[in-house]
């Protein structure tokens, strides 16, 4: 069994706690307009790479030392959970090492239909902690601002909260889109309703990845939007209510 990898990191700071190991698979679904990644949407790459979970650990294992208390391995991308079987033993793999494991998803994967939800299920024995990206309240809102659904992404949160898995939200704020009082309260409603938050973190939206999509001959949809003001982006963090999450503390 092998992963297609994207590329790696070697001392990433804000993908989950601690100094972590970040692996970047390749592939994702969703065409979200202001992904930064574009270069990781294909299943397939000239650019990629293909390993085994046990050659992903060894590379990973090296920086352990760095790793103290809390770090550990973050799998992101692209979309982690289109090669769930490959994320399932690296990480079982891991875990037998005494390794944290974090895995950055935006849930589109998701299902309770079978052969996928029994894999997750077995997935989750492994995995400490998930990065859970909601990029949009609204359901017809999140479809034209990534061509998906958020039916399953919301399902998916729900059913962590039910598991008591630990996640950190993350909401890339986008001034005219998601930054609404109106979605910004509906977010902060849904978020309340759970019980495994450990942390909320509003992520400014910005364009440093516009040139990966002229790069890729790809239309950047955007062009019109700037980055947040902070003035925003705070009154975003007061809508939701981030510092009532301090669970990432501890």
């Amino acid at each position: 069994m092998k992963g297609l990898i994207h590329s790696t990191e070697s001392f990433g700071s804000v993908d989950g706690p601690g100094l972590r190991f970040i692996i970047f698979v390749q592939g994702c679904k969703m065409r979200c307009q202001f992904c930064h990644n574009p270069d990781t949407w294909n299943m397939t790459s000239d650019d990629a790479f293909t390993a085994t979970p046990e050659e992903m650990l060894s590379k990973a294992i090296r920086y352990k030392s760095y790793w103290k208390d809390k770090g550990g391995i973050t799998v992101s991308g692209g979309e982690p959970l289109l090669q769930i079987d490959f994320l399932i033993e690296l990480f079982r793999l891991a875990k037998e090492q005494g390794v944290n494991t974090c895995i950055d998803t935006s849930g589109n994967p998701f299902t309770f239909e079978q052969p996928f939800f029994g894999k997750f299920e077995e997935l989750m024995k492994y995995t400490d902690i998930l990065l859970l990206d909601i990029k949009h309240i609204d359901d017809e809102a999140h479809k034209k601002l990534t061509a998906c659904t958020n039916e399953n992404i919301l399902a998916l949160a729900k059913y962590l909260s039910d598991i008591n898995k630990p996640v950190w939200i993350r909401h890339v704020l986008v001034p005219g889109i998601n930054s609404d009082d109106k979605y910004l309260s509906r977010l902060d409603t849904f978020l309340k309703s759970l019980n495994n938050i450990q942390r909320v973190d509003i992520l400014p939206y910005h364009t440093l990845g516009v040139g990966k999509w002229e790069v890729l001959g790809i239309p950047y949809q955007l062009n019109d939007v700037e980055p947040p003001s902070a003035e925003l982006v705070q009154h975003a963090k007061e809508m939701l209510h981030v510092d009532d999450y301090k669970g990432y503390l501890k």
